[in-house]
Order: structure tokens, then sequence, then C-alpha cells
């Protein structure tokens, strides 16, 4: 009888075949080598600048707090992290995919090789890599002089393990989900979570049990020579989390998918026609048409939630203040898109075809299509900032002009660019998995990279813009941003209504 530990070595040499396999199909390699290299420096860049900062050569009392409430909170920034990794691996039904299902459908696949490849494509996730970068920033920030290379590996060995514990819970919750009654239990419990935590806050407890959490003890450890002491700790949690992840994903994916089965084999009676509140009744049909292929889709429908929910709950959690918020709008937008934006056309599929034969003109269909991202972008953030608000209280003026001014700016920002990507780079792929991605993840891994970029440069500005005593700065420093993003997406649609590549685009999305 073959043992355990084969079956982990042939899952680790199956998941090894597979990312060869992914890595041929990339179609600009040196633009993904490209990508790549900028995310790695950017780490880089996170985990070593901030140390350079000199609190005593400021000479504010407010910088001073504010480090020390920086400081008091990295506990609380360590257990986000955890709940992170937890949220993106329930909304993704377990992790990532490394084949997509009906690929893997005549391949011997095992549900360890899946469990490894999900882990391995954790960073893929862009909320993933820009929390990991918030983690290096801010222990650079905090860390003591001569320690930041233990404080680092450290914060490291923390992201090994949470990643792993994360995805072991998310196989549960999916296991659970697959079960007859489990979409009911997932949703209640998930509520209640919610509700627990938003009455801790109101109560004014919710800060001092986090800081309650052994993550507060990681992150004081770390600071101190003891910090190879928990490096090991980590790691052994990490192998700890890999090895019990297999038990739920066997579990797990040995279950129907129920809830994307009851949509795909659910009966959808005709409705009547849309009332046009605005524009013509071609545009009506086409609007319901584009919002029901998004939230009928079990994965986008999850991943919107999870995404409007998760960074404003851990705003609440870790007590992130407005200067730290500015940065959320545009991961929580970013997400949005990644989840099929940056190959918008996917959502039709063979129907793409169809879609074209249909008597309305392509302008209403690209407008349309481009007012829909817009609306999963801009409802997702928002949900984001109404919870900072709520965390927080009302701005001031500045700073609440500044707020409005970068949400508003990262949001067109994000739209122009994936729909550029989508009309220049299309795919052809199958979203009826929640594990499925709409592009190639090596593609998606510079998609991430460059929207993180962007966004994250973008929220720095309006951050420094926000400390002006003059409250129509931020609004006129949007302005140049707003013309040429809006710029781009009007080249964008222009090379949409151009018949030959509105026609490669067609055939391409229709290949799946």
């Amino acid at each position: 009888m073959r043992s355990s530990t084969d079956h982990w070595v042939d899952a680790a040499r199956d998941t090894g075949h597979l990312l060869g396999f992914r890595a041929r199909t990339v179609r600009r390699r040196r633009a993904s080598a490209f990508g790549l290299a900028v995310v790695l420096a950017l780490t880089a860049a996170f985990a070593l600048a901030p140390s350079g900062f000199d609190v005593g050569s400021v000479g504010s009392p407010a910088v001073e707090r504010a480090l020390a409430t920086v400081q008091g909170n990295l506990g609380a920034a360590f257990a986000g992290f955890l709940l992170l990794a937890i949220s993106s691996a329930m909304g993704s039904g377990g992790g990532r995919e490394l084949l997509s299902r009906n690929e893997a459908a005549v391949h011997p696949i095992s549900a360890v090789t899946e469990h490894l490849g999900a882990l391995l494509l954790a960073p893929v996730n862009l909320a993933w890599l820009v929390q990991v970068w918030g983690l290096l920033a801010v222990t650079a920030l905090v860390a003591p002089s001569g320690g930041l290379l233990g404080a680092q590996v450290v914060v490291l060995a923390w992201v090994l393990a949470a990643t792993a514990l994360g995805q072991a819970a998310g196989w549960a919750v999916e296991g659970v989900r697959r079960t007859p009654h489990g979409v009911l239990v997932v949703r209640s419990v998930g509520g209640a979570v919610v509700a627990v935590l938003a009455c801790l806050h109101l109560a004014g407890l919710l800060g001092a049990l986090v800081r309650s959490l052994p993550t507060t003890w990681v992150a004081a450890t770390a600071q101190t020579s003891d910090w190879p002491l928990v490096v090991v700790l980590l790691l052994a949690l990490a192998v700890v989390g890999v090895v019990v992840g297999a038990t739920p994903a066997r579990w797990a994916l040995g279950l129907p998918p129920r809830e994307e089965l009851r949509v795909q084999s659910g009966v959808h009676e005709a409705r009547h026609a849309p009332e046009p509140r605005w524009g013509s009744p071609d545009r009506a049909l086409l609007r319901r048409l584009d919002r029901d292929s998004v939230w009928r889709s079990v994965g986008m429908r999850r991943g919107l939630m999870v995404l409007g929910l998760g960074p404003g709950l851990v705003a609440l959690v870790a007590g992130l203040e407005w200067s730290s918020v500015m940065v959320l709008p545009g991961l929580t937008a970013s997400g949005a898109a990644l989840l099929f934006a940056v190959n918008a056309w996917c959502l039709d599929g063979k129907g793409m075809v169809w879609r074209e034969t249909l008597p309305v003109s392509s302008a209403d269909v690209f407008d349309v299509r481009t007012l829909v991202v817009a609306e999963c972008m801009a409802v997702v953030s928002g949900i984001t900032v109404v919870l900072a608000l709520l965390r927080n209280g009302l701005p001031p003026v500045v700073v609440g002009v500044a707020v409005l001014s970068c949400w508003l700016v990262v949001v067109v920002q994000v739209l122009a660019i994936v729909m550029t990507w989508s009309v220049r780079s299309p795919y052809g792929v199958d979203l009826s998995s929640p594990r499925a991605t709409p592009a190639p993840h090596a593609a998606m891994a510079g998609y991430a990279g460059r929207l993180s970029v962007v966004t994250t440069l973008t929220a720095l500005l309006f951050t420094g813009l926000s400390a002006v005593p003059w409250a129509w700065v931020p609004a006129a420093a949007a302005l140049p941003f707003l013309a040429w993003s809006t710029r781009r997406l009007v080249r964008a649609r222009r090379r949409w209504l151009v018949g030959d590549e509105r026609a490669r685009v067609v055939l391409t999305v229709a290949a799946v």
C-alpha cells in the first residue's frame, strides 16, 4: 500500500507539472517577467524604506502619537491579515484552481494537488498582496534599530502560517456549503459573526478583545531578540495548516457544488421588459442582462461580498485611521475588477456570438458593460468607506474631500485600465466555478501588480493632500486624473467599435 508521504510527493510533482503548463500559456512573457520584478521591488521597498524614517527629526507630537498607535495596533494588523486569508479562501470556494473544472475533468488531479495549487496561487489575490505590503511597511516603521531583519522574517513567517490556516478554513467552509443545507448555515454563521463584531465595536470592546489575541504577543516578540523562537513556531504552524488543510479539501472536493449546479440547472422565467429610466429601451435590456450575468455567478457574488465587507472589517479590527483608510477604496475597486472586469467580455462566453446578433448598437453594448463594471467597483469600495466612517466618525472637511476625490479617481482609473485590457487582451475562460479566474494566473499576477501600483500611488498622493489646509486642493488635483482616465476609456471604446477588433474579441471569448 502507498503511504501518505507518497501521496504528498505525487501531489507536489503534479502541482509542479501544472505550474509549468500554466507558465507556457503566457502570451507576453517579457511583460509578465517585468510585472514580477516590479512586485518584488515594491515588496523590498515596503520592507526596507520605512525604517529610514526618523520620528525624532520631525519633532511633531501628533506624529509620535500616530506612531505609538500604529505600534500598539500591530498585533491587530496581524489578526486582520488572518481574517483576510480566511475570507478570501471562503469567497473563492477553497482557493483558486490551477486548472479549470472542465479541463481537470479528464485528468487524475488529486484533492491534495488542488490544495497545494490554491496555496501557491494565494499571492495572485490583490488584497493578499497589498496586506503583505502593509504589514511589512508598518513593521519596518516601528521595528527597533538593528531588529528590522528579525521583525520582517517574523512577518513573512506569519504570512505563510496565516495563509495556510486560512486555506484550511476555506476548504472546511466550502465543504459545509456543499451539504444539503450548507449555504444557509454558512450565511447564518457569517451574518452572526458580522453582527457580533459590530456589537463589540459599538460597545467599545472590540479593540481590547483584539489586543488580547496571541497575535499581539507575536507582534511584540518580533521586535525583540526572541524572534527566532517565534519564526520556528510560525513555520511549524504553517506546516500543520498545510497538512491539516488537505483533509477538508478532500471532503469539499468530493461533494457536488450545489450552489453552482443550482444556478446552472435552475429555471429562470422570462420577465417583462424593464422600463428605461434613462436612455433607450435597448440599453435598459442590456443593463439587466449584464447585471444578471454578474449577480447570478456564484464566484462573483461571493467575491463582491467579501471585497465589500472584508477590508472594512479589517479597518474596524485594526483601528485604521483615515490616512490608512485612503488606500482601501483602490484596493477594493481593483479586487472587484480582478473578479471579472480585466476580461469583461468573458461574462458572455459562448453567448457572446449570440449577443452580437442582437439588433443593438455596438456603442450601447460597450457603454452598458462599462457601466455595470463601474457599478460593481463603486458599490464594494463604497461599503468599505462607509464601514471606515462607522469606525472613525466624520472626518475633517479637507480629509473628507480627499477621501471622496481619491475614491472617484481610483474607480475611474481602474475602470479605464480594465476596459482597455478587456479589448486588447481577451481570453476565453469559463467562470462557472467560483475558483476560476478571468485570465491565466501569470496574467492575473501582472494585472494585480499593475493595479496595486497605480491605486497605491494615487492613494499616497491624496493622503498627502489631505494634510493641506485648503479643501479645494484635493478636488482640483483629481481633475487631471479624471481627464486622463476618461481619454483612455474613450480610446478603448473607439477600438471596440472597429469591426475587426470586435470580431477578434468575440471569437476569442467564445472559444471556451
